[in-house]
């Protein structure tokens, strides 16, 4: 058990890449910390892992309101009196071409995708530096190396997030904190999978291996980089596209 008795966070976790990560987490032995705007899906993966025999607990975060990060990392700490990892997971899309693009829509990304992930790293980051360790992982996306069309909000958030992981391996690694971001390419997530049938298959056609990525696939990338198996890894933007961009 890899992350045996590892308290982590993971915001953005009632589903999906997220849920998936809270999952593979608790198989390998941590404490997971489930956060979301999702009160129910909350509830139900923190029930879920907590009756596979895992110590879990959940709350509601919106990474916008730092009063609920801060509530949320002090009661964790609390309860098990320090933070080890933290999964910068939640995310939002609101895609339009720029010509296109409201300032309301540009700006709420920002503030969820971007602004989020610091807000919820400044929360932890006293923690880890006077435990002299731990794990960031942010979760960026094959869009926040290469662009996308229609995404000029969301890639510059996935951009940006490389941006902090390169930062703060510089400036934290000599306390003991790795910092690296993740780059997915497409996931059959709940809402991918909703997309219509000729859509999911043009994706698939773009991908070498001719298939979506599991959202476990993804986890066990976080799941690697957050134990000490990827102890030399840091300021590291690894990709999980299954080629898609070769």
């Amino acid at each position: 058990m890899k992350l045996k008795d590892k308290v982590a966070i993971i915001t953005g976790s009632a589903s999906g890449i997220g849920e998936a990560t809270a999952i593979r987490f608790a198989a390998d032995g941590a404490k997971v910390v489930v956060c979301d705007v999702n009160q129910a899906g909350v509830d139900a993966v923190v029930a879920g892992l907590t009756a596979s025999g895992a110590q879990a607990v959940g709350f509601v975060v919106d990474v916008t309101k730092q009063e609920t990060i801060v509530a949320m990392v002090d009661a964790v700490k609390e309860k098990w009196g320090r933070v080890d990892i933290l999964v910068n997971n939640a995310g939002i899309t609101q895609d339009a071409q720029l010509y296109k693009m409201t300032d309301d829509q540009f700006d709420r990304v920002i503030d969820i995708n971007l602004k989020g992930v610091y807000n919820c790293t400044k929360a932890v980051v006293d923690t880890m530096i006077a435990q002299n360790y731990g794990v960031i992982l942010n979760a960026s996306s094959v869009v926040g190396v290469y662009g996308n069309f229609g995404q000029t909000n969301y890639a510059a958030t996935k951009f940006g997030v490389i941006g902090f992981v390169k930062t703060w391996a510089k400036e934290l690694g000599k306390k003991g904190i790795r910092a690296n971001a993740v780059c997915p390419g497409f996931v059959a997530t709940p809402m991918v999978k909703a997309m219509p049938e000729k859509v999911l298959q043009g994706m698939e056609e773009k991908v070498p291996m001719k298939r979506l990525a599991q959202p476990s696939e993804i986890a066990s990338v976080y799941a690697f980089l957050a134990s000490d198996d990827a102890s030399y890894i840091n300021g590291a933007a690894i990709e999980v596209t299954g080629g898609l961009t070769l």
